[in-house]
């Protein structure tokens, strides 16, 4: 009776594992960019401008990168021990957010966030993969992404929301977030490990690289992303100011409801378009961002607000394209014993692209005004995204090239004699 009840607890713990360690990775990303509609406050609290805004945004990446170096540390401390871990840090993030008084306070928590965000993604999306059954990991990987997608927008509205309609805008947002992971540590819990023998031992940094034969793959594919991730760090760092002095929208609720927009786009867009070949999707993606940066520098000179929104959607949908076929090629083109340095790679390349170049705008900014850096840093990242195009472009012609060849010589005369 006792080990069946034990197998039947098992059972039950398995069944609910993939819910409640999608549910913890939702809520760590959730947290990540709670502060986005706070910007604004926290300018006129604190007293800096636009620099600091951009910089304070920036250092996020800074923990994310971080802790990506030490991805691999699950494989060995165990999946649900790295998931407690990345859950704690959001949390005291959070307690430093209740706390922030000053602008290096403020430093630190955006620090520890990202801290928060690179533990999970890379231990979340492969927790989900290994929780399900073989047959069902592509929709496992699939889920991992659109939970991802949708929690970096859920905090943006949920923050907007509490800090336009109800009382304390710095305080509230962070206390709700703490009950929120809260959950998720007990979520946490109740999943089962998926490590045989997780064992205590020192994590251990891994060192980027790319093997020579990916990188005609790999380039490309990494500075699309670059220049999707660029884009999100725009719409995140810079439309709360945008919307208040750009467009004269100060609404905060409005500016959580516009950077959602453009997460949700790309949550929808992992769905819609899971099924597109890679060799379609990734162009298409280049093509699509372009299209969706074009909308928002229009948007900033016509002082539109529709326009703006449709610019974020689009990105959004660009990005989802982009990135998933992006990293799918890559995943699928290097060896595997080489195969989680060069994801990583992948992925510090895309997170790189949320930190300098959203500082560049933010000093440019000082200079030339926000709706002037704002519209060159969207042709500047156009520029990027339409070079991954010509570089993907070729890339595939060369291969249909070079694949028409090889039918032709499986055709000649002297193949058929042999």
């Amino acid at each position: 009776m006792g080990i069946r009840g034990q197998g039947s607890r098992r059972d039950l713990r398995r069944a609910a594992g993939p819910a409640c360690m999608a549910y913890a990775f939702w809520a760590v990303m959730l947290g990540t960019t709670l502060a986005t509609p706070l910007y604004p406050i926290y300018q006129r609290q604190l007293g800096f401008g636009s620099l600091v805004t951009t910089v304070v945004f920036a250092v996020y990446a800074a923990g994310v990168i971080f802790a990506l170096l030490f991805g691999r540390s699950s494989d060995a401390l165990g999946r649900r021990r790295m998931m407690l871990g990345g859950v704690a840090v959001s949390m005291i993030a959070a307690v430093v957010y209740l706390v922030a008084g000053d602008v290096p306070v403020l430093l630190a928590a955006r620090v520890l966030s990202g801290l928060s965000a690179g533990v999970v993604t890379a231990t979340g999306t492969v927790t989900l993969v290994e929780l399900v059954r073989p047959e069902r990991r592509g929709a496992a990987a699939l889920l991992a992404a659109a939970v991802n997608m949708f929690g970096l927008g859920s905090g943006p509205l949920l923050a907007g929301l509490l800090a336009e309609y109800a009382p304390h805008p710095l305080r509230l947002p962070f206390a709700v977030d703490l009950v929120v992971l809260a959950f998720a540590l007990v979520a946490v819990l109740v999943a089962p490990e998926t490590i045989r023998e997780p064992r205590v031992t020192w994590p251990r940094a891994q060192r980027p690289g790319v093997p020579a034969e990916v990188r005609p793959v790999f380039v490309p594919a990494a500075v699309a992303a670059f220049a999707a991730f660029a884009v999100f760090g725009l719409v995140t760092a810079v439309v709360p100011g945008i919307l208040a002095t750009v467009l004269h929208r100060p609404d905060r609720a409005l500016t959580g409801a516009v950077v959602f927009a453009m997460f949700g786009a790309s949550t929808a867009g992992q769905v819609l378009f899971a099924k597109v070949p890679e060799r379609i999707a990734l162009p298409t993606g280049c093509g699509v961002l372009v299209a969706g940066l074009a909308a928002i520098a229009g948007a900033l000179l016509a002082e539109s607000l529709p326009l703006l929104v449709t610019g974020t959607v689009v990105v959004g949908l660009g990005q989802s394209l982009g990135f998933r076929a992006g990293l799918a090629a890559v995943t699928a083109g290097t060896p595997a014993a080489q195969r989680a340095q060069t994801v990583s790679s992948f992925f510090l390349t895309a997170y790189a692209g949320i930190s300098l170049p959203v500082i560049l705008v933010g000093a440019a900014a000082q200079a030339f005004g926000l709706r002037d850096a704002a519209v060159a840093f969207t042709a500047a990242v156009a520029v990027l995204a339409l070079a991954a195009l010509v570089a993907l472009l070729r890339l595939e012609r060369r291969g249909t090239s070079g694949g028409a060849a090889e039918s032709g010589r499986d055709r000649s005369p002297h193949h058929a004699g042999r």
